[in-house]
Formats: structure tokens, C-alpha cells, sequence
């Protein structure tokens, strides 16, 4: 059963309350304001970025994420954007996610600890010149501050996407991008579109058309 832009009855009976729409409508501007401000301050940073990042999958280094809970869903978002392009003709990039592999993951965890499950293959996989991206929403992730000093001592750049205040992340990365929000969603809205617009803008510094 589909619904009209006019339509008000909920698909159980009763008619909806316009209360419910102003929710709505309040939760959406309070989106698109955070990104605004987060994308201000940020813009110049993010287009050098994008270049520096191009330069690099010239050269041939690959690109290293990940994050934890809803962080680790971005940086298997992040990994596929990169490997598989969703723009026709755009050059696929190597990019791997290192929150999958959950045997992996669980024996670090079991055999050593938690806080090592990225360092660990951080130092085992990571090279030179590489890059690595690490997300959380609260910037002190233990496993990451790890995985981001190891990355930085191997001569890898490194990359924070944060939120609220930024936490740990803003020292132990290269960049460091602090959504200025305290609710986890405003927070994982914005790193979602700062991941497209950062994939975007590297193949256009790559010389690809710049079409979206």
C-alpha cells in the first residue's frame, strides 16, 4: 500500500497527528544544519585531502579502514565505495576494510586483546605511504588510538573521522574531521556524507569527470 505526500492515515488505522511531522521535519534540519557547519570548516581541509589521497593511489598505496559498531558498517562502506566505483568508468582503488574478517578479529581479541584487533593488522599489512582511516563517533576508541600511532610510526597517513569534541583521535591523526554534535546520528549522518564527498573529490583530483 503506498501513501500520497497529502495522505494522513497510518497504515493501522488512526490519522496522524501533525505533531509527528514537525518531529520529522525538526530531526531533518537539525541534519542538514550540523552538516553545514561541519562541511564549513572543513572544506579546504577535505579538498587537500582528496589530493593528497590521489597522489598516493597513483603511486600505488592502498587505503586501510575501520571503526567499531556502526563505525565498522561505514568502513565496509568506505572500502566497497573505493573497490567497486558506482560511477561508470571510474578507475576502481585498493581499499580494505579491516573490521570483516571476524575469525580475525575474535582471536586477537581472545588471545591478546580487543585494543589490538587493528594495530595488530595495521602492522602486519600496512605499508609506507599507505593510508588509513579510522571512524568513531567519540574519538577514544582505544583500538583505534592505537592503530593510528602504529600507522603514523610506519610513515602512513593517517585520517580520523570524530564527533563531539573529538577526542583522542585529533593528536593520533594526521586529520582529523570532528562532526560538532553530540547525538550519535547527527554524528554517523555526517561522516557518511563526508566519506562520498571525500571518494568523490579523490577521482576527480585523479583527473576523472567531475559529474555528481
Amino acid at each position: 500500500m503506498s501513501h500520497s505526500a497529502s495522505s494522513a492515515v497510518n497504515p493501522t488505522g488512526p490519522v496522524i497527528d501533525h505533531e509527528w511531522r514537525q518531529k520529522v521535519m525538526r530531526k531533518c534540519r537539525e541534519s542538514v544544519e550540523v552538516k553545514q557547519i561541519f562541511f564549513e570548516r572543513y572544506a579546504d581541509i577535505i579538498g587537500e585531502l582528496s589530493q593528497k589521497m590521489a597522489d598516493r593511489f597513483r603511486e600505488g598505496r592502498r587505503l586501510w579502514v575501520m571503526g567499531n559498531g556502526g563505525s565498522a558498517c561505514d568502513a565496509q562502506h568506505i572500502a566497497v565505495e573505493f573497490v567497486h566505483p558506482i560511477i561508470e568508468k571510474r578507475k576502481a582503488l585498493p581499499a580494505f576494510d579491516l573490521v570483516s574478517q571476524i575469525p580475525v578479529l575474535t582471536a586477537i581479541s581472545n588471545d591478546k586483546d580487543f585494543a589490538r584487533v587493528f594495530v595488530d593488522q595495521i602492522e602486519l599489512w600496512g605499508q609506507p605511504g599507505d593510508m588509513v582511516v579510522a571512524i568513531s563517533t567519540s574519538g577514544n576508541s582505544p583500538n583505534l588510538i592505537y592503530a593510528l600511532e602504529a600507522a603514523r610510526e610506519r610513515g602512513m597517513l593517517t585520517i580520523a573521522f570524530s564527533g563531539k569534541d573529538g577526542g583522542r583521535m585529533q593528536d593520533a591523526a594526521e586529520y582529523c574531521f570532528t562532526v560538532p554534535s553530540y547525538s550519535i546520528h547527527r554524528i554517523q549522518e555526517s561522516h557518511v556524507a563526508l566519506l562520498h564527498i571525500l571518494w568523490d573529490l579523490t577521482h576527480v583530483a585523479m583527473g576523472e569527470e567531475d559529474v555528481i
